[in-house]
């Protein structure tokens, strides 16, 4: 019975353990959780630097953190208000941009704040005027002053012009000079009735002019074959791929001249038409096949006005003369004879032996300061074009070339290149 007992209270003594822990446990205060919080893509950091919205193509939107379809919307958007942002209020109006991404590219943005700025002129697109037409015209003859004649704005007019160039020189038809986003659908539905120019697009058309010549009125005058240059073929209607073909098959392949009809008829770039067209017009000097190929003294030629018969004349190819010429063309010339071997497709070898006998005048090389350079020498220069709009952009802050340059934070080799073109 004693032992019972005490296995009784044993039992009551566990029980009364446990109901003061459930109570324990039941009174205590609710405890809160901690919040959650989910990393999203867009707080992954990005490594910005400054940029110029202006100089972007789709993949650097993107590697901004844009999507596809923004990116779209942007480059869409800048052509709306005529093919640049002017100021980084006109950007933030971008409805692909949020007001947070905004923010968080706003000071890397090479752009004035608000309005014009010297350096960021804005295309009067919407400018309201009356349109007058006196007859049916051909818009493709009609110059800058004509459009504004007509009732455009002289930023319209000029964009027209643009425009038409980007075509390849001609609007081709109704329906491509409808797409112009100067010219509203009002304003197009005055003029289509008076445009001499075909209802739809021909179907070799491609943009840029690579593949497509504008059928133009040509005035032909009595012309040599032997003496045109290349802006002369060019200005017999052939594009300028055209015209380079022609100048080389003739210094080439005939030695510098056309010997009879048959030779110009045989240049493949131009048609059994076109020849037809110029034929009655052509004037072979014949005296020029009695001229003698003379040999030139290298040791006299200045790199910098040498010529690319003269080049072939040493035996470069066409590629590598081509190379060294358009290369220095875009310099303004050559400063050192380093630059003349740095130039990509040439023949090493033969342009070393050439600079070791030529010399190189350098008196007549253009040369600046970052604060006095025009902006198109700027933007077109191989050493300064990537750095052009940030040059412009401190430049309007900064008269120090020194300081200009040490914002630009280019690596050593660029900034000597640079050097060499500055006063």
């Amino acid at each position: 019975m004693r032992k019972n007992y005490y296995q009784k209270l044993a039992f009551m003594g566990m029980m009364l353990i446990v109901l003061l822990a459930f109570q324990n446990y039941t009174s205590r205060e609710k405890e809160n959780f901690p919040e959650i919080k989910f990393i999203t893509e867009n707080s992954i950091p990005l490594n910005l630097m400054e940029f110029d919205p202006n100089n972007l193509d789709a993949k650097q939107w993107e590697n901004l953190g844009f999507s596809e379809k923004q990116v779209f919307t942007i480059l869409n958007y800048k052509k709306i208000i005529g093919g640049k942002f002017t100021s980084k209020a006109q950007f933030k109006k971008c409805y692909a941009v949020s007001p947070e991404k905004f923010t968080e590219l706003e000071s890397y943005i090479l752009l004035p704040e608000t309005g014009k700025d010297h350096h960021f002129e804005k295309f009067d697109t919407y400018e309201k005027k009356e349109i007058h037409i006196s007859g049916r015209f051909n818009p493709d003859r009609l110059s800058a002053a004509e459009w504004i004649s007509i009732g455009f704005s002289e930023k319209q007019a000029e964009a027209i012009l643009k425009y038409k160039n980007y075509l390849g020189g001609s609007f081709v038809s109704k329906e491509k000079f409808k797409e112009c986003f100067i010219i509203s659908s009002d304003n197009y539905s005055k003029l289509e009735p008076y445009l001499v120019l075909p209802v739809q697009t021909p179907d070799d058309f491609k943009n840029y002019g690579k593949n497509y010549t504008a059928k133009s009125k040509i005035h032909y005058r009595n012309f040599d074959p032997n003496t045109l240059d290349l802006d002369g073929w060019k200005g017999l209607g052939f594009s300028e791929k055209q015209a380079n073909t022609i100048v080389n098959y003739r210094d080439r392949n005939l030695r510098g001249s056309f010997k009879s009809l048959e030779d110009i008829k045989k240049c493949f770039v131009i048609s059994p038409e076109k020849f037809e067209e110029l034929s009655p017009y052509i004037k072979l000097n014949t005296n020029t096949n009695l001229i003698q190929k003379q040999e030139t003294d290298f040791s006299k030629v200045d790199l910098n006005i040498i010529t690319f018969k003269q080049l072939l004349e040493f035996g470069l190819d066409e590629k590598s003369a081509g190379s060294m010429i358009g290369f220095r063309k875009k310099l303004r010339g050559f400063v050192n004879k380093q630059q003349i071997l740095d130039t990509y497709n040439i023949d090493k070898n033969l342009v070393q032996k050439l600079i070791s006998i030529a010399p190189l005048d350098v008196s007549n090389v253009p040369k600046y300061t970052l604060t006095e350079a025009p902006e198109e020498w700027l933007k077109d220069h191989p050493y300064f074009k990537y750095s052009a709009d940030k040059i412009i952009f401190y430049r309007t802050t900064y008269t120090d070339d020194k300081k200009i340059l040490k914002l630009l934070k280019l690596k050593p080799e660029y900034e000597e290149r640079m050097k060499l073109y500055l006063k």
